[in-house]
């Protein structure tokens, strides 16, 4: 089915939902991800994807395609969250927080956590507060407290009230505080939790690939899965690429807020975000994908937002790159998105597997004569290669007042 154009797959969207829901109840926030990574190796392997990791705890795997050489693509996904870290054992028993990964406190507050120790036997519960949290005690003042990681503490499920007391439950600075998602699915498809970013997109890849594998389809190019630890921090896609990689396709949260067109019931195609605009061509090439297939997608812009693709590019991959997504309301917060969204983004990386590169002989190397390139006025681009003479552009008339 090498050289059939891009079809709809069918999806199973009860392993999306069952793989979605043990992702969650994994705690992985950036920094203690080995567990989370390890499911996802599993789960590859139980689809006959062997995989590998980086020394750094990235995870690689691929999806051959008929080609022996050439350019490649990549789908990159980060399995790390947003979390804490013990910065200070206090007085009182209780913990100072410092947070992993850019959130509010606000959304902190009253979260059930677990505090990983060094032993690895042991679990400790306990829970975020504000540190005005009675209302009987402190009346009208727990309102006027304000929001910061300074004015919450957690309060350990032991019977402890001093910094010794903490010690002898094994606990120190720099220990992981996970916050524990609660995930919900609701009869009308509306999935509730902490971490959907990014686990929601870990979850539609590895049903892409499935769907790939179950239909004996082979990817029109070959495709690299890179599943990043630390990307909630920065730098999650910084290495660990092939380099024989000409696209890269990042899939994460996108976001659902008053301004932005992103919707939790469909894909979203991000064109560019705090980082810069996104690949010219592979962005078109992706829409034009979504509209021919009829996938609900919209296109966005983000402000305050990085992926995995600023890291990649940044270290110095070259490549085109874009971002796709599931529409998130209340990102990094109380997190919610709807299973029909995360449907079409699956369904669109089907048929982006399915597909050559944007420009496929162009693209199979890493540079080439400006003559060769396949654009008639450099945007739009077009297979056919470069027009006859010059762009165009008029002259302007020599200003003489």
């Amino acid at each position: 089915m090498t050289d059939a154009r891009p079809v709809p797959l069918p999806l199973d969207l009860d392993y999306l939902r069952q793989v979605l829901l043990e992702l969650l109840e994994i705690p992985s926030p950036s920094g203690r991800t080995d567990h989370v990574q390890q499911y996802v190796g599993e789960r590859l392997s139980a689809l006959g994807v062997s995989s590998t990791l980086t020394r750094r705890g990235a995870l690689s795997a691929c999806l051959p395609g008929p080609r022996a050489t050439g350019a490649d693509r990549a789908i990159v996904v980060h399995t790390d969250t947003i979390g804490g870290m013990v910065k200070r054992l206090k007085e009182n028993g209780r913990l100072e927080l410092k947070s992993i990964g850019t959130h509010s406190a606000r959304f902190a507050e009253g979260a059930h956590v677990r505090i990983f120790t060094d032993d690895l036997e042991r679990v400790i519960t306990g829970q975020v507060l504000p540190l005005k949290a009675s209302g009987h005690r402190y009346n009208e003042a727990v309102d006027l407290q304000g929001v910061g990681w300074d004015r919450v503490e957690v309060r350990v499920d032991e019977p402890v009230e001093d910094i010794a007391g903490l010690r002898a439950l094994g606990i120190d600075a720099g220990d992981f505080v996970a916050f524990l998602p609660n995930p919900t699915i609701t009869p009308s498809g509306y999935v509730k939790s902490r971490h959907l970013d990014d686990k929601a997109g870990v979850a539609a890849v590895l049903t892409a690939f499935k769907a790939i594998i179950d239909a004996g389809v082979q990817p029109k190019v070959t495709a690299h899965l890179l599943v990043t630890v630390t990307e909630e921090i920065g730098h999650g896609a910084s290495h660990g690429l092939d380099p024989d990689v000409a696209e890269i396709v990042s899939v994460d949260a996108a976001v659902v807020a008053p301004g932005q067109q992103s919707r939790e019931n469909a894909a979203t195609l991000v064109m560019g975000d705090g980082v810069g605009p996104f690949d010219y061509h592979l962005a078109r090439k992706l829409a034009a994908i979504a509209t021919e297939h009829d996938v609900d997608l919209v296109r966005d812009v983000f402000d305050y937002y990085r992926s995995d693709i600023a890291a990649a590019v940044e270290a110095g991959a070259h490549a085109r790159v874009a971002l796709i997504g599931f529409g998130v309301d209340a990102t990094h917060g109380h997190e919610r998105t709807h299973l029909d969204g995360l449907r079409h983004l699956t369904q669109l990386l089907c048929l982006y597997l399915q597909s050559d590169l944007v420009f496929p002989e162009w693209d199979a190397e890493p540079e080439g004569e400006l003559a060769d390139f396949p654009s008639l006025a450099v945007q739009p681009a077009s297979a056919e290669g470069p027009r006859e003479g010059p762009i165009g552009i008029a002259e302007t008339p020599t200003h003489t007042g």
